[in-house]
């Protein structure tokens, strides 16, 4: 982005449309739509605009105030940003805790967190009950909101529940289903919609990305991912998977299971759905939208794989999304990942 108050191309909509909540603001905002597509830019941008001192004629704040100022600067008295350990730079220490050399390199080893802690939740209610410094609003950002565990979850509960005068949340999800009821009944519910194809690919191509189209494609339409996946200029960890499912069997899936482990999971399962969305639309209607380079496989695993194995194929991918972000051993779930495809596409 190139300042703190832009938001995408694609967003102009959404933001026109979120100026009519302004009047009545909610308590709270969850913002929901595909990942990689600039929910965390849209909810800082509008952060923002809720604490200017000069909003502009369009709901943008106007970066000039003093109010701007500190936000850019990321010391706003009145705003916070809740997101995992894993998001940040580098790990906080716990609050009210200095750290010294022996305890920093203790930190460094260990594992960023992917979760919102309970700590992190619990760590708003200072910040809620002391006056706010421009007697404007106070806001707390929230993302991704399906990184809330059980317990954060439950405190976080507590204070939509029984929301403070004076404070927004504006939250921001990949996907409803993975948050509870509760907090989703709490919250007024605001879609981000993914970019056509046409705008994400100019945009894209704006940025000087090369094979600009390929790399949205296999990004699912997402124009960040793509940008982010073209950046690194590697399809590595992509194309060792594809061509494992382009030729499935069960000594290459123990040999890459290993190695593929590694790479994020999400991302895994989510490469295997596209490309078993490419498979069954090749086989109903001979086109495919996620992986032209894989033409020639595709149509030829389209063309002796069972359409019931094929559903089951889906189904199965699907049902593991939901576990790909807390697997009990990355490896033996790429393992049982790939062996299940393996079996479902045996002719």
């Amino acid at each position: 982005m190139t300042s703190s108050t832009a938001i995408y191309p694609w967003q102009e909509q959404a933001w026109t449309q979120l100026q009519q909540m302004r009047a009545r603001l909610p308590h709270a905002i969850l913002f929901y739509g595909p990942a990689g597509i600039g929910k965390a830019d849209f909810i800082q941008a509008f952060a923002q605009a809720l604490l200017c001192e000069n909003v502009q004629p369009d709901g943008h704040a106007c970066g000039v105030c003093a109010s701007c100022g500190w936000f850019v600067q990321g010391n706003h008295p009145d705003y916070r940003r809740v997101r995992p350990e894993a998001m940040e730079d580098e790990a906080p220490a716990a609050e009210g805790e200095e750290a010294g050399d022996g305890d920093k390199k203790a930190k460094s080893t260990k594992t960023a967190s992917k979760d919102i802690k309970i700590e992190q939740v619990r760590a708003l209610s200072d910040f809620m009950n002391i006056s706010t410094h421009r007697q404007g609003l106070r806001v707390v950002v929230l993302y991704p909101a399906e990184a809330l565990n059980m317990p954060s979850s439950n405190a976080l509960l507590k204070t939509l529940e029984e929301p403070p005068p004076g404070t927004v949340f504006l939250l921001a999800s990949n996907g409803l289903d993975r948050l509870l009821p509760t907090i989703l009944s709490r919250c007024r519910k605001f879609a981000l919609p993914m970019p056509g194809h046409a705008e994400a690919l100019a945009w894209l191509e704006s940025q000087g990305v090369q094979d600009a189209d390929g790399w949205l494609r296999e990004q699912g339409g997402a124009p960040l991912a793509a940008l982010v996946q073209a950046e690194t200029g590697s399809r590595e960890e992509l194309d060792s998977l594809l061509q494992i499912l382009a030729q499935p069997s069960v000594d290459a899936a123990l040999r890459a299971a290993d190695k593929l482990s590694k790479a994020p999971l999400a991302s895994l399962v989510a490469w295997q759905q596209r490309w078993l969305y490419d498979v069954f639309s090749y086989k109903l209607s001979g086109t495919i939208r996620y992986y032209p380079r894989y033409r020639q496989q595709l149509a030829n695993l389209a063309g002796r794989v069972h359409t019931a194995k094929l559903m089951q194929a889906i189904k199965s991918t699907n049902e593991r999304r939901a576990v790909a972000d807390h697997p009990l051993s990355p490896k033996l779930f790429v393992e049982d990942m790939l062996l299940d495809y393996t079996a479902c596409c045996a002719a």
